[in-house]
């Protein structure tokens, strides 16, 4: 039964490997830009536009996606999404020349904001109580899909070629489009929350232009699109250049980056569930438990940051601990940030939400590396590295605590807005009575 328990854990299951190879083929392009390049004898500027590309259209489509999403069934649109991912991938695997790779590329950004939806369809198979935790242990699939990816492009990669590593990227892309066409039901929305889970029946919702326009009438979500906005700075700094760092100012060899790494990134996986377990216990004891666990990570991240890139060059155990151990903080707000969109929002309106959520985050991520590279010729990578990300986490932390003050109040007028709901289905469920007889 689509309702049951064991049902809802596989849609986790099946989407949990949908991010994770996702992301596998999102970022497999990083590790195989030497052998790509050479192929199309192409320079860093037109490698460089090939990533950009990506990135815009996807940012472009995140409202796209949202509206698509609140307004139709979304598990055949994840599907979609799913399709177009091995599609893309494909006619980049047999690109024969730089323009024609260049928009295939590019339009493999069509499914990368296809995550709103995703988030939207678990949340009405999940209470508002046990969301930070899943949510959490679905976003272990992006640090772990980036270390399949690098695996792939490593081991693979000079044995098979590029075009070959596409081929079978793309291929399980479709492979999952059918998964998820014929396995996954759609959820009426808001089914999980908890003045509409014990009725029978609930009416369908759908998007509605005025009910999205009073997002921005949300005092807490507006400082959650803030704080999404500074937040993904330290992200893309520490992604696209922490590499660099370690090779050129602490003078690691390849393999010791990538014994450095590897175990980082998966603390840092781990760090998504912790920091989602944490958030929803908290948020059963106070409406602000989440955004409390959220503002001490990041305060946290930047202590722990800072005293890690202080560590000298020649200790090399000390600063693979502190690395680690700040990786874990890192994603602690994420799971947490997408559990709060929702614990504001009515059901028919999350996936536009967060789908603004994430096109401004975008809007960050795009002047990060740009703004680590001009801080880097003036001064150094890891003086770059860590006034960015120490600058954004305390901004963020701030933006945080105050949304922490507004949104009891934005939790409470939703649930109060549910409430009415469920008491118009239930009027709409009562039969109507007989005449009495003459």
């Amino acid at each position: 039964m689509p309702s049951s328990p064991r049902y809802r854990w596989f849609i986790v299951v099946i989407f949990f490997f949908f991010m994770l190879l996702h992301q596998s083929d999102k970022l497999l392009i990083g590790p195989l830009t030497t052998p790509i390049m050479e192929t199309f004898d192409i320079s860093n500027t037109q490698m460089g536009a090939v990533f950009s590309a990506a990135l815009l259209v996807g940012s472009v489509l995140y409202p796209v996606w949202g509206y698509l999403y609140d307004r139709y069934a979304r598990a055949p649109l994840v599907a979609l999404a799913s399709a177009i991912w091995g599609l893309t991938t494909w006619i980049s695997a047999i690109a024969p020349t730089y323009p024609w790779f260049l928009g295939s590329r590019a339009s493999t950004g069509v499914d990368d904001s296809s995550y709103p939806g995703l988030y939207s369809l678990v949340a009405d198979y999940f209470g508002p109580e046990m969301r930070g935790k899943v949510y959490g242990a679905l976003q272990i699939a992006q640090p772990l899909g980036y270390l399949i990816g690098l695996g792939l492009a490593l081991g693979l990669g000079p044995v098979l070629g590029w075009r070959k590593i596409f081929y079978i990227t793309g291929s399980l892309g479709l492979v999952l489009a059918v998964v998820i066409f014929f396995g996954v039901k759609e959820a009426p929305r808001g089914k999980s929350e908890p003045e509409l889970a014990a009725l029978d029946q609930i009416g369908i919702y759908r998007f509605d232009r005025q009910t999205a326009l009073g997002l921005f009438r949300k005092r807490s979500l507006l400082l959650l699109f803030a704080q999404g906005f500074v937040g993904v700075f330290p992200w893309n700094v520490i992604t696209f250049w922490f590499f660099a760092y370690l090779e050129t100012e602490r003078n690691y060899t390849e393999q010791q980056i990538l014994f450095t790494m590897a175990p980082a990134v998966l603390v840092l996986a781990g760090g998504y569930f912790v920091g989602g377990w944490l958030g929803d216990f908290f948020f059963k004891r106070t409406p602000r438990g989440r955004l409390l666990v959220s503002m001490a990570a990041v305060l946290a991240g930047a202590l722990l940051l800072t005293i890690t890139m202080n560590v000298p060059l020649e200790q090399q155990t000390l600063f693979f601990a502190m690395l680690s151990l700040t990786a874990l903080f890192i994603p602690f707000a994420s799971p947490n940030v997408i559990s709060t969109v929702y614990d504001i929002t009515l059901p028919e309106v999350r996936s536009t939400a967060l789908a603004v959520q994430y096109f401004i985050e975008n809007g960050g991520a795009a002047l990060a590396p740009l703004l680590a590279g001009m801080i880097a010729d003036r001064a150094s990578l890891g003086v770059a590295i860590l006034v960015i990300c120490v600058t954004a986490w305390l901004l963020g932390s701030i933006i945080l605590a105050l949304t922490a003050y507004f949104v009891p109040d934005d939790i409470q007028t939703l649930r109060g807005q549910l409430a009415e709901r469920a008491a118009r289905e239930r009027q709409k469920q009562i039969p109507l009575a007989q005449p009495e007889s003459q």
